[in-house]
């Protein structure tokens, strides 16, 4: 029976012709390709350490809804966003602080385990360094006066972001700006106006030589008080000063590809 089976198999291959037989190459075979992907930051739920630094308006004084003015609201609106499980704030921010007692307080190491922590790090200094020159002189202001305490806020700032980088080198730092509360009595320009700008280009200035830090300017948001942004002392903004403060801190983070608004993710 065997040999049966071996001549019909030599029958059957006789039968085809040399073009019937063609050879299986499997090194022909298409490559098949696959995208690299790329796992989103919110696939995984976490925790996100928010810390602010400065003075009063990061504290949030003459927030009349105690919403913790613009830092609390930042709070809420990034605990909304895909893949954050919660949002931690520590605010060291304290009423009346300059440029100087805030670079103290670094060199102290008083706040690195919350430094070394932070993956967001906000920033409001400099309206207090100018009010000093103002309650110095407030009846004979000259330029001249700011302008010699702006080299020292320059190098206060520049040492206070260099303390930080050495705790953290990588939280994205936000800057806010500073804003003239004088147009909240009257919409006159002034010299101030002037000055004010120079010291928040100064801000802007040192906020694009940190590639993770981003620049938030305010002042536009308190020309004079017709959209009722103050609080009663006319020199604080009030919970609806703080929303806009909030907005544009939002609007800036997009600006400055840290966020994605449109699809509520973080991109860091």
């Amino acid at each position: 029976m065997k040999y049966l089976v071996s001549f019909l198999c030599i029958l059957m291959l006789s039968a085809c012709t040399p073009s019937e037989l063609k050879e299986v190459s499997f090194s022909e075979r298409e490559a098949v390709l696959f995208e690299e992907y790329v796992i989103p930051f919110s696939f995984f739920p976490r925790t996100i350490e928010l810390v602010g630094l400065g003075d009063s308006l990061t504290q949030g004084v003459g927030d009349e809804l105690q919403g913790a003015g613009y830092i609390g609201r930042l709070q809420k609106e990034i605990s909304q966003y895909k893949g954050i499980e919660e949002v931690v704030l520590t605010n060291t921010a304290k009423r009346g602080r300059r440029s100087d007692q805030l670079l103290k307080m670094l060199k102290a190491g008083e706040i690195d385990h919350q430094l070394r922590k932070a993956n967001i790090i906000t920033l409001t200094i400099g309206g207090n360094d100018m009010m000093k020159v103002v309650k110095k002189d407030l009846f004979n202001l000259r330029v001249e006066a700011f302008d010699k305490e702006l080299v020292k806020f320059e190098k206060n700032y520049e040492q206070i972001l260099e303390e930080i980088r050495e705790i953290n080198s990588s939280a994205p730092i936000i800057l806010l700006g500073l804003y003239n509360p004088i147009t909240a009595v009257t919409d006159e320009k002034s010299e101030l106006d002037e000055i004010l700008a120079d010291w928040n280009n100064s801000i802007e200035s040192m906020a694009e030589s940190d590639v993770n830090a981003c620049f938030v300017p305010i002042d536009q948001l308190f020309v004079t008080n017709a959209n009722l942004v103050y609080h009663t002392d006319f020199f604080h903004p009030n919970s609806r000063g703080y929303e806009l403060i909030e907005e544009a801190l939002v609007n800036s983070l997009g600006e400055c590809g840290l966020i994605d608004e449109r699809n509520r993710e973080m991109l860091f």
